[in-house]
């Protein structure tokens, strides 16, 4: 059974030792705070940082931006170490840049821009203020868009349903001046009378009915119980 000083000694090794978390090697050495070591793992995202974070060594990565906000939850980083990544340097970059201005003593080098080829291999910090001009313009032309585009698709969603409610409170009514549907003469080139210079004559086809007339009270039957549609026949 181990004793209060051997207890007290276990404890302070476990503190000690390194502990991984996630694909980085987290350690604490002293109780300020957690050494965070994720360099050269080829990341290309951002892992989880602990909030108790005190040194962060994300040197020699693939990554490309700073999600905004980042540092701002990790009030006990003392030494940050970000140089050897391909930051993408348009607007995303913006916020570490503003973080870069506020906090140049705690990153013992300075990260530079990968890309645009406009300002590669350029430290992120010598960046000017008019380099950011168009993003503010940028990001209102899209937040307007979006809500022009939000409005439209509310009202024609509105419009459906106010159409569809009154489809079901309509009725409609039909009406018919002749119970028959009849065909009207046409013309057709008449084969008997080839003396004919025009070749064409009036048919004397005797007209036939298109509906039976003795059906039709069913049918508007149907059509009324089942569909809502009234026929007047005048």
């Amino acid at each position: 059974m181990l004793s209060g000083s051997g207890l007290v000694l276990l404890l302070l090794l476990l503190l000690a030792a390194p502990v991984i978390c996630q694909s980085c090697v987290c350690s604490q050495p002293s109780p300020s705070g957690l050494q965070v070591n994720c360099s050269a793992l080829n990341l290309k995202r951002w892992p989880r940082l602990p909030a108790d974070t005190s040194e962060l060594h994300m040197q020699d990565n693939l990554l490309t931006e700073v999600p905004p906000g980042l540092f701002d939850s990790l009030e006990k980083l003392q030494s940050v170490s970000l140089s050897q990544n391909p930051f993408k340097c348009e607007c995303g970059i913006e916020y570490l840049r503003s973080w870069l201005l506020k906090n140049q003593a705690l990153v013992s080098q300075q990260p530079t821009c990968g890309s645009p080829p406009s300002v590669a291999n350029k430290s992120i910090l010598e960046l000017p203020d008019n380099y950011f001009e168009s993003c503010g313009s940028a990001n209102c032309y899209d937040g307007i868009l979006a809500a022009m585009m939000i409005v439209m698709l509310s009202s024609l969603v509105v419009l459906l349903l106010w159409v569809l409610r009154l489809s079901k409170k309509s009725t409609f009514i039909l009406k018919i001046s002749h119970p028959e549907i009849e065909l009207r003469p046409r013309w057709r080139r008449d084969s008997e009378r080839s003396e004919v210079s025009s070749g064409w004559t009036w048919s004397e086809e005797l007209e036939r009915p298109l509906v039976n007339v003795e059906l039709l009270p069913q049918v508007l039957d149907i059509l009324h119980k089942k569909h809502n549609i009234k026929i007047k026949m005048t």
